[in-house]
């Protein structure tokens, strides 16, 4: 009776999860669609009945059509036209939503300073389209464009003269997807190329999408040129799919896949260990040999010697100072990618942009990325291509 009773709580379980999320999916939802609609449209704005009626059919229509996008576009199927209409419509009801916020505590000034309905909602509404329009066409400018060459230098106690001022070109995230950027991918490698770099270092998430589905847009990165090593670790994104073809790919492309392993670059006399350690998320993807293993990827290097890891999360930098590492260097975070998207970043993330220093030896770099991931926007949160230049201490 007890094996009988517990076979039949087993679907009820998991009708009870899926009704849980659908709820707070659809909560979700309305919330994001229905304040810039009240905003907008039903406010105290007193809009002709013509004007009301048609924000609100346009608002229900993409309430409706967005998830459907999101599946057609990001699942199985892995429709190009779905994802870009999908995520473009969810970068500009995040825009909205957000400026919606504000335009409802302007509300409460325009109130107090004694201004009535309907000039307060018009106002509001008019204030509110308007920042949202051109955050939009900016973000997508910054979103499309080739990234700023970002200079940092980068002090390393223990690394020797000989390789003081190695120059270290950081890609990562450039998230190559459903809008076809084969021309901005070469742009950029010849952008990197021009930094005459001794170690370049893609960090993950090289594409949304299959191998074969991306093909043109990678292959610029095959004419990548540095002096020691071009290097490259998985992301999550690669998790999703075709993380070890993915590997295979940079393979092809001339790239060395650092999954749980070293190379040793030497100049001068001198030797550095160039580390790479598969995402935090490998270990869930059910692929054989896939996990961040930091001991495995420091095996066999020489302890004295300076370490530079590739990781493609910030977060994995506990396990960075737990090794001894001297330089993480990361993506993922896409610098929040959308104002204020990096507030709810930092709550994942130890760190969401620049250099930051993580016990008594271990320095983390966090890059902004070089592309973008869904919406094609970045608001307050530039690209970039970084240009780490390595000191001697």
């Amino acid at each position: 009776m007890a094996v009988s009773e517990a076979v039949e709580a087993a679907p009820t379980r998991r009708w009870v999860r899926a009704l849980r999320f659908g709820a707070v999916l659809t909560a979700i939802l309305l919330l994001l669609f229905g304040v810039p609609w009240w905003t907008l449209v039903a406010s105290g704005a007193a809009w002709p009945t013509g004007v009301v009626a048609t924000g609100t059919v346009l608002f229900a229509v993409a309430v409706v059509a967005f998830p459907a996008l999101m599946v057609l576009g990001h699942g199985p199927r892995r429709l190009d036209a779905a994802a870009v209409a999908g995520d473009t419509t969810l970068g500009v009801i995040w825009v909205l939503f957000v400026w919606a916020i504000a335009g409802n505590l302007l509300r409460l000034v325009l109130a107090a300073a004694g201004v009535a309905d309907p000039t307060r909602s018009r106002v509001v509404a008019a204030a509110v389209l308007g920042v949202s329009a051109v955050l939009v066409v900016w973000g997508y400018v910054e979103a499309m464009r080739v990234p700023r060459v970002k200079r940092i230098d980068v002090t390393l106690p223990r690394l020797g003269a000989g390789l003081d001022g190695l120059r270290v070109v950081l890609l990562t995230d450039t998230h190559y997807g459903p809008i076809d950027r084969a021309r901005w991918s070469a742009r950029v490698v010849e952008v990197v190329n021009e930094l005459d770099a001794d170690v370049v270092c893609h960090t993950g998430d090289i594409a949304d999408g299959g191998v074969e589905q991306r093909r043109a847009q990678s292959a610029p990165l095959g004419d990548v040129r540095a002096r020691f090593a071009r290097a490259y670790v998985t992301g999550n994104h690669e998790y999703f799919g075709e993380a070890e073809a993915w590997m295979g790919r940079m393979a092809e492309l001339g790239w060395d896949a650092l999954h749980n392993r070293h190379l040793v670059v030497e100049r001068g006399g001198d030797r550095l260990v160039v580390a790479g350690v598969d995402d935090r998320t490998a270990a869930g993807s059910g692929l054989a040999g896939h996990r961040a293993d930091h001991a495995a990827a420091l095996a066999g290097a020489d302890p004295d010697l300076p370490v530079l890891l590739l990781a493609h999360q910030p977060k994995q930098v506990g396990a960075a100072v737990a090794h001894g590492v001297d330089l993480q260097i990361s993506g993922h975070t896409h610098g929040g990618q959308i104002w204020p998207f990096h507030y709810l970043v930092r709550l994942d993330q130890p760190t969401v942009s620049g250099l930051s220093r993580h016990g008594a030896r271990t320095q983390l770099y966090t890059s902004n990325g070089t592309g973008f991931w869904g919406p094609p926007l970045r608001v307050f949160a530039r690209s970039e291509i970084t240009l780490l230049t390595l000191r001697a201490g």
